[in-house]
């Protein structure tokens, strides 16, 4: 299975030429999976309700996973990707899966980071897995990478790869997730975003390096910090199915959950 992220500039406000920036990446190069970054369409650094509620768009419907979806039925692919997602009103930092058969589903951000409780309503959704065939697939989003939980959850629901869409401003999610995917042997595609952004007083610096993490924590491949790039590796998302450290330890089996209390 060819797995990739996808990291890009993002121009604040610009949906449909960051969506076309995100479809000519993507079609330069050939995999069965791709990862875009959070908010890819939008940007980030919103400073008012009203720009966010001006870019959130309805999933599925809106046109940006209509553009990313008429693209993965025309290349046979799966795509998650970030956006602003508009539910009756409440708006949440989403991503979605799109594929060869079309839309297949979305994730909610559980974890908010900084300025988004502002805009956003906290996710209300499952940590979601989904079986693609050559892999399962698991979702989450940024700021998420903190709470161990997070990725453990994922795991325990069986999925094979994680896919991280970002927009890293800290200087510990690309080092943190080797710990992650090793405490539960999965794989992990972090996509982030390069660039600088200011708005109004606000500012915030992308630190690129989107990564590529192996389940025995071994970093695949890592981007630079200021380079758009879609890198490609080709995986055996079977590898992450065995949870044995030694002979005699699993890492799920091994739990004592009821000493975690």
């Amino acid at each position: 299975m060819k797995i990739a992220y996808v990291q890009m500039d993002c121009r604040f406000g610009d949906v449909i030429d960051n969506c076309n920036r995100a479809v000519e990446l993507i079609r330069s190069v050939d995999a069965d999976l791709f990862v875009l970054p959070e908010l890819f369409n939008s940007g980030y650094l919103f400073i008012s309700s009203q720009e966010v509620e001006a870019v959130a768009e309805q999933l599925p419907g809106g046109n940006t996973e209509q553009t990313l979806t008429s693209l993965a039925i025309e290349k046979k692919c799966y795509i998650v990707a970030g956006c602003a997602e508009d539910d009756a009103g409440a708006i949440y930092n989403s991503s979605f899966l799109t594929g060869p058969e079309g839309y297949i589903g979305k994730y909610r951000k559980i974890h908010l980071f900084n300025e988004e409780k502002k805009w956003f309503k906290p996710g209300d959704l499952p940590f979601p897995v989904y079986d693609i065939g050559s892999g399962k697939i698991g979702m989450m989003i940024c700021f998420d990478w903190i709470f161990p939980e997070s990725v453990r959850t994922l795991a325990l629901k069986g999925a094979d790869i994680i896919c991280h869409c970002t927009n890293l401003v800290l200087p510990y999610c690309q080092n943190a997730m080797v710990t992650r995917c090793l405490e539960n042997r999965v794989f992990a595609v972090t996509a982030n975003r390069i660039g600088f952004e200011q708005r109004g007083n606000k500012s915030f610096t992308y630190t690129g390096m989107s990564q590529i993490t192996g389940p025995n924590g071994e970093i695949i491949h890592r981007a630079p910090a200021d380079v758009e790039q879609v890198h490609v590796v080709e995986i055996d998302p079977t590898l992450s199915r065995d949870k044995n450290i030694t002979p005699f330890n699993d890492l799920f089996t091994d739990r004592r959950p009821d000493m975690y209390a």
